[in-house]
C-alpha cells in the first residue's frame, strides 16, 4: 500500500484517463497506491479540492495558499480556521517560503507563511511547506510562530540534509518526489539515504516533476510508485516493506483513520 502525500488532483491531465479522475485513481490503485492528499495552492482552488475530497473516501484534502500566490489573494486566521473544520481537510498549506522563483515578494511570503503557522497552531493540523532557497527563514518563522506543536511536512524536499534535521527537530517529515529519481539529483539521493525512516513520506506533486522513466509525460499519482521503488532501493530496503512504512507515516502524520 502506498500514499501519494501531496498531489493536485485538480490540476492533472485526464486525457489518458478518459477525462474521467476515478479513473486515474483507479489506475494509482493499480500500482498500489491507495492514500492521496489533494493539496491546495490558492483561494480559487481551495473548494475544489475539498469537493474532490468529498467524492472520494481515500482522498483527503488540504487548505491554504501556495507562496508564489502572493499577489491578489488573501488569506487570514479566521479564513484558513473556518475552511479547516471540514472533516476531509487534515493540513493547512502548501505554504512557505520561495525565493528561487520570486525574491521580490519576499515581504508578502513571510507574512502568509506567519499566517497559515498561526492558523494551523490555532486548529491543530499539520502544515505542509513550501520552500526554496529560504531555509533560515524557513525555520526561524516555524520556531517563531511555534510549529513544533502541530508539525507538519517540507513537501517536494530539495534542500540539505542539516535543513531536514533541523525540521525533524520539529516535528516534521520530509517528502520526496519524482526529483529524487532526476539525473541531476546525486546530492538529494544522499539526503534520501539519510531520512530516518519514521520521518520519510513519498509523493508525486503532479501533475508536476514526472519522475523517470516517465520524464516527459503529465504526472499522475499511480507514478508516486517510481519514487518509492527508488528510495527504497536506496535504502537497500524491500519495496512493500518500504510502502508500508511511508504510508504509516501518512496516515499518523495526518491523523487519518482507514
Amino acid at each position: 500500500m502506498l500514499a501519494d502525500s501531496h498531489c493536485h488532483l485538480d490540476r492533472i491531465d485526464l486525457t489518458p484517463f478518459d477525462g474521467k479522475l476515478s479513473n486515474a485513481l483507479q489506475a494509482a490503485s493499480q500500482q498500489g497506491v491507495e492514500h492521496f492528499l489533494c493539496v491546495a495552492i490558492n483561494a480559487e482552488n481551495q473548494q475544489d479540492v475539498i469537493a474532490i475530497a468529498e467524492q472520494h473516501c481515500n482522498v483527503h484534502a488540504s487548505v491554504g495558499v501556495h507562496p508564489l500566490y502572493t499577489k491578489g489573494e488573501f488569506a487570514s486566521v479566521e479564513s484558513l480556521s473556518q475552511l479547516a473544520k471540514h472533516p476531509k481537510v487534515v493540513a493547512i498549506g502548501e505554504t512557505g517560503l520561495d525565493y528561487f522563483y520570486d525574491k521580490e515578494s519576499k515581504k508578502e511570503q513571510l507574512s502568509l507563511f506567519r499566517t497559515h503557522v498561526q492558523a494551523a497552531v490555532e486548529v491543530d493540523l499539520p502544515l505542509i511547506i513550501h520552500t526554496r532557497d529560504a531555509r533560515q527563514d524557513t525555520l526561524d518563522i516555524l520556531s517563531d510562530e511555534g510549529a513544533e506543536s502541530v508539525g507538519g511536512v517540507l513537501h517536494c524536499f530539495t534542500e540539505s540534509l542539516e535543513m531536514a534535521e533541523k525540521a525533524m527537530e520539529k516535528g516534521f517529515y520530509v517528502s520526496f518526489s519524482g526529483i529524487v529519481t532526476f539525473n541531476n539529483a546525486d546530492e538529494l539521493r544522499e539526503v534520501a539515504k539519510n531520512i530516518p525512516l519514521d520521518r520519510i513520506l513519498v509523493e508525486t506533486d503532479s501533475p508536476y516533476l514526472t519522475p523517470k522513466p516517465y520524464r516527459g509525460k503529465p504526472n499522475s499519482p499511480m507514478y508516486v510508485s517510481e519514487v518509492a521503488k527508488l528510495v527504497a532501493d536506496l535504502r537497500q530496503m524491500d519495496y512493500q516493506e518500504f510502502c508500508e512504512l511511508t504510508t504509516e507515516n501518512y496516515l499518523s502524520l495526518f491523523k487519518i483513520n482507514q
